[in-house]
Formats: C-alpha cells, sequence, structure tokens
C-alpha cells in the first residue's frame, strides 16, 4: 500500500458510515427521492468516480486521475439520463407483459430481467460508447490543448469496445447485475446502479493489470 492508500481508504469508510448511520442515511435518501434529477447526477458524480479512481489505482499505482473532475460531471450527466432511462424501460416492460408481448407477468424476477435486458440491449451500448469518446477526450485534451473531438472519435478503439465492452461486459456483468438493480425498491435503483460503477472499475483495472503483467 502507497500512502494515499490509508487517505482514500478513510474516505471511503466515512462515506459508508455516512450511508450506513441511519440519520445520515435518510436524509440522504429523503433528499435523493424529492430531487430525483439531481440525486442521480449526485450519486453517479460521487460513487461511478470512485470507480474511475479504484481502476486508475490498479493499473497506474497512483490516485492522479486526469481530468477526474470533468470525468465525475460526465458522469453526473449520465446518471440523469439512467433516471430517465430507468423509468422508460419498466414502464415499457411492465406494459409489454402486461399485453401478453412479453411472458411471465407479475413475476418480479422475470419482470427485472427483461428490463435489464432491454436497456443493456438497447441503451447500453450507447451510453457505453458516449462514456468511452468523453473519457478519451477528457484526458488528451489534458495533455494536448489542440486535441479535437473528431480526432478523439477516430483514435477510439472501437474493435476492442465491441469485442470487450459490448460482447464481453454487457452479457456477463451488466444484464445480471441490473437483473439485481430491478429487483429492489425503485427508490435505490438508481444508488445501486452507481455502486455497480465502482464494482465495474474493480473488474476493468484488475483486468488491465493482469493484461499489462502478461505483456
Amino acid at each position: 500500500m502507497i500512502k494515499n492508500d490509508y487517505y482514500f481508504i478513510t474516505g471511503i469508510l466515512l462515506l459508508t458510515a455516512i450511508l450506513v448511520y441511519p440519520l445520515t442515511k435518510e436524509a440522504f435518501f429523503s433528499f435523493t427521492d424529492q430531487y430525483v434529477l439531481v440525486g442521480g447526477f449526485i450519486k453517479f458524480f460521487i460513487f461511478a468516480s470512485i470507480g474511475d479512481i479504484i481502476s486508475h489505482r490498479i493499473r497506474q499505482k497512483n490516485y492522479h486521475v486526469i481530468g477526474l473532475l470533468p470525468k465525475a460531471i460526465i458522469w453526473g450527466f449520465i446518471g440523469i439520463v439512467i433516471v430517465y432511462v430507468f423509468r422508460i424501460f419498466t414502464e415499457g416492460v411492465y406494459y409489454l407483459q402486461s399485453e401478453n408481448l412479453l411472458p411471465f407477468f407479475g413475476i418480479p424476477f422475470f419482470f427485472a430481467f427483461f428490463t435489464s435486458l432491454f436497456m443493456n440491449l438497447i441503451f447500453a451500448p450507447t451510453m457505453m460508447l458516449f462514456h468511452r469518446i468523453t473519457d478519451y477526450y477528457i484526458e488528451h485534451k489534458n495533455s494536448d490543448i489542440n486535441h479535437s473531438f473528431y480526432s478523439t472519435i477516430l483514435q477510439v478503439d472501437y474493435q476492442k469496445f465491441v469485442t470487450f465492452v459490448v460482447f464481453k461486459t454487457i452479457p456477463l456483468f451488466w444484464i445480471p447485475a441490473h437483473t439485481i438493480t430491478f429487483l429492489l425498491p425503485e427508490n435505490y435503483r438508481v444508488f445501486f446502479a452507481s455502486i455497480l460503477g465502482v464494482m465495474l472499475g474493480l473488474i476493468l483495472g484488475f483486468a488491465k493489470q493482469q493484461k499489462k503483467e502478461v505483456n
């Protein structure tokens, strides 16, 4: 462990305490339930960014994430979109099941599975590509002020994006994980989705580190 690990772990423990202690937990969820879009922004701004930090720590052995603040803002924007997307797909799947266009109406597991399946097949690739492009742009803009958005679009590794992100993380991680998400009470779904960003950061960090060691 490096010195900054202790600060980071302390911060995580404090954040966990806030979310576990009844008084602060109630205040947090009451606020984010009342201001749903702001709540979506805050949840992803904080927790998905923690995933980025963890992934960077594993791969680079430090906490110097390039463009952390703008990346966090992008995550916050994605959190707002997620609020809308969750409502669209939950209502859509409910309608399809109630109209016998999808089977197993009234069974929570299948409602959660179908919602996760359609959301991840229809929406997730677009969101992930948007995140990949903005991430790449922020990192290179910080090191080269002349770096353009157009050059980012040309330089993104689309083959790796499709073969790994789309064909592996969606079926093996996101569809099962979001099936759990949609089994939860509605007011916890966006929060749990933001926590999944931390878990994915760990997975990607270890995967990239192992690949680096093999090479």
